[in-house]
């Protein structure tokens, strides 16, 4: 038995890294303002959901929860050209969930979430994205929303893993 979660812990992490060094691949190939959408698309393919930003500037968010640890928004400009690349699964962009934020805000800044649950006695949810430390600890930012999605609190913790 124990064998068994020994194999299947190697193969998760054997899928993060070649995601992780996937990514890494992919982002050293292109290049802001050169790149142009139709290059990113053939390097991340179709985005998980794509955002107006006005001005005809679109950021396209590329998710890689809950088998990743980072989730991307890719800004094109007007000029159909890659304006900026950025991680968004970090302590600097944690900083700025406020209380009172809605879920689309929230979503619009980190990307989709790796875990939902909304508890109905307390009448509030939580979203859970998981993010690791330059140190290498897992970590899990929680963001916990009121009955009406507006942002009560948020904060990171170390990540501890269920099951045996």
């Amino acid at each position: 038995m124990a064998a068994h979660w020994i194999r299947r812990a190697g193969g998760a992490a054997l899928a993060l890294l070649a995601l992780v060094g996937c990514d890494e691949q992919r982002i050293r190939e292109l290049e802001e303002g050169v790149s142009t959408e139709v290059q990113v698309r053939e390097r991340f393919g179709e985005p998980d959901r794509i955002w107006d930003d006005g001005g005809g500037s679109r950021t396209l968010e590329y998710d890689r929860q809950p088998a990743g640890r980072r989730n991307y928004m890719i800004t094109i400009g007007p000029d159909g050209r890659m304006s900026a690349l950025q991680q968004v699964l970090a302590p600097h962009h944690f900083a700025k969930v406020q209380p009172g934020m809605r879920q689309d805000q929230v979503r619009r800044l980190l990307g989709r979430p790796a875990k939902r649950a909304f508890y109905a006695l307390k009448q509030q949810g939580e979203w859970d994205w998981y993010w690791s430390e330059d140190a290498g600890r897992e970590m899990v930012f929680t963001v916990v929303f009121d009955a009406a999605g507006r942002v009560l609190r948020s904060g990171s913790s170390e990540r501890l893993h269920e099951g045996p």
